[in-house]
């Protein structure tokens, strides 16, 4: 009996086959019935030459998965992504595999799905002002998930690359949502604010409003971080799995060893998307997100399903 491989989905399959709102419904439904990021196994940093293998494994449901990403932070100037990578699925009862994925489009519309899942819960009903740090697929896939959850009437891309963060803004520009290149300033005014960044320091000083809600998402590096210590030692503070965040999650962690935040404080999307536990609106709220395995999962089943 000849043997055939698993399916291929490409990119553009990805994007063809989920949209970034139907990412944020399949993440929130996983949770919503029974997925525990925190039985998560712990990601597995590899470090090569020149960079590192990212390898996630997880299981729920009837599928298990398994990520194997790069990252390689002089890539751009070759031409190249930063982050590349793969996804394998498997049937959870015989581990067949069932279908390999194109990595980087797989991270791109989970990451953003997931942020988009916690605005659902965390946001303004209407967002007068988005401004997103960053210039590249993150950047460009947050700006689209959460105007898919949210309207939004304008947003302001802010980017180390003026160009770049320029052609961002055009690309997002149209009749329903005006889009331009902008500074660091804008976030005093902004009720939604997003860091997709590669920083490994905070890329704004300026004050925030009270009422604000902040997404990062940047780093999975415990001494790496986008925000101001003293803007998330104010905020309700919502990450994926207390633990990993505590791990990873620089954000969260470096507050936390400056005894500027308190762990017991933070809470799990689980909890909040669940209803578990009240979100207060009259407060700035931060969701910290580092990329999770079950993540990769939930919207690479999704896809194979579609």
């Amino acid at each position: 009996m000849p043997l055939t491989g698993p399916r291929w989905i490409s990119s553009d399959e990805v994007y063809a086959k989920l949209s970034f709102r139907g990412g944020a419904r399949a993440i929130s439904e996983s949770l919503r019935h029974g997925l525990d990021p925190s039985a998560d196994p712990a990601r597995s940093i590899v470090d090569v030459s020149w960079g590192q293998l990212l390898i996630m494994p997880s299981e729920f449901a009837r599928y298990v998965g398994v990520k194997i990403a790069s990252v390689s932070p002089d890539n751009p100037t070759r031409g190249l992504q930063r982050i590349q990578g793969l996804y394998l699925l498997l049937d959870a009862v015989t581990l067949s595999p069932l279908a390999q994925l194109d990595g980087v489009a797989l991270t791109t519309l989970r990451t953003a799905a997931v942020s988009a899942a916690a605005a659902e819960a965390l946001a303004p009903a209407h967002v007068e002002h988005l401004v997103v740090f960053g210039s590249g697929p993150q950047a460009w896939g947050h700006a689209v998930a959460l105007r898919a959850v949210r309207p939004v009437d304008r947003v302001t891309i802010v980017g180390r690359d003026p160009h770049r963060a320029a052609a961002l803004a055009d690309k997002l520009d149209d009749g329903d949502c005006t889009a331009t290149a902008g500074s660091a300033a804008a976030v005093a005014e902004a009720d939604l604010v997003v860091c997709a960044t590669t920083a490994r320091s905070p890329v704004f000083e300026q004050a925030v409003r009270d009422d604000a809600l902040l997404i990062a998402v940047g780093s999975h590096e415990p001494d790496a971080r986008e925000l101001p210590g003293d803007v998330v030692a104010r905020a309700q503070v919502v990450v994926e799995d207390e633990g990993t965040a505590l791990r990873e999650a620089g954000d969260v962690a470096i507050p936390v060893s400056e005894r500027r935040l308190d762990p017991a404080s933070l809470l799990s999307l689980r909890s909040v998307v669940r209803g578990d536990v009240a979100v207060d609106r009259s407060r700035l709220r931060v969701f910290k997100s580092v990329g999770m395995a079950w993540e990769d999962l939930v919207i690479a089943s999704a896809i194979y399903e579609a």
